[in-house]
């Protein structure tokens, strides 16, 4: 998973960087190093995170339609 890849990934969730930190039961600056680049994202992580957007990607939340008023 690149760099950008995962940034994309956290954004499919609204997820902060520290906020996935926290999730995943790891140091902030570590997730900061895999945004960067500077450190590889673990197999694991990766393949976790890229189920979960591929599947949030590919089934949107309803959207909430605008009636028009009845009189």
């Amino acid at each position: 998973m690149t760099p950008t890849r995962f940034r994309e990934c956290l954004d499919v969730f609204h997820w902060s960087q520290r906020g996935f930190a926290r999730i995943i039961g790891r140091g902030e600056g570590t997730v900061r190093q895999w945004a960067r680049g500077a450190v590889s994202i673990p197999f694991d992580v990766a393949q976790w995170l890229e189920s979960c957007a591929s599947f949030m990607e590919a089934h949107r939340p309803p959207e909430r339609h605008q009636h028009a008023d009845k009189q």
